[in-house]
């Protein structure tokens, strides 16, 4: 599996921006193996009582996901939020640009981990000083660099975390 997968607003997705971020999330957020189906998240909504007794149908969320439908209520969209562990304001459109690109970024943090040979390197490098850290870096992006890759992953950013 490709770390960071599509993007919002990428070739193929549907033009909302709900569209685009559901499909984000439902190709990035699921447990190793194959994404979620419509079905399988709607049926989970429907009788999770976590997800405060909404209703939500296979097709229903077809057609949110494919721009057919860009206006469900605040309910479904809290719900779907809460199932796929992200602000319902990601949803709603009510972030901010860098405040959605934080939300696809620790999503992108969230596929990587699932990956257990990078789970083991991060957790190997915990603990230990940071110069030491920092030429582990460097030795990743020597590798990266021989192997014709950028020298950061996709929406990796460059950014140290706190």
């Amino acid at each position: 599996m490709a770390v960071g997968g599509d993007r919002p607003g990428s070739a193929g997705d549907a033009g909302s921006p709900l569209a685009q971020r559901l499909n984000y999330l439902f190709a990035n957020m699921h447990p190793p193996g194959a994404p979620y189906t419509n079905g399988h998240v709607a049926e989970e909504i429907s009788n999770g009582a976590e997800y405060g007794e909404v209703g939500l149908t296979e097709q229903y969320l077809s057609m949110l996901r494919n721009g057919k439908r860009a206006n469900p209520s605040p309910d479904v969209l809290r719900a779907l939020a809460k199932f796929f562990a992200v602000p319902v304001g990601y949803l709603m459109g009510d972030l901010s640009d860098s405040q959605a690109e934080r939300v696809e970024e620790e999503v992108r943090f969230l596929v990587a981990m699932r990956d257990q040979r990078v789970r083991a390197i991060a957790l190997r490098s915990v603990g230990l000083p940071p110069e030491v850290q920092d030429s582990l870096t460097t030795i990743i992006s020597q590798f990266r660099q021989q192997m014709n890759l950028p020298s950061d992953p996709p929406g990796a950013g460059g950014e140290e975390r706190p």
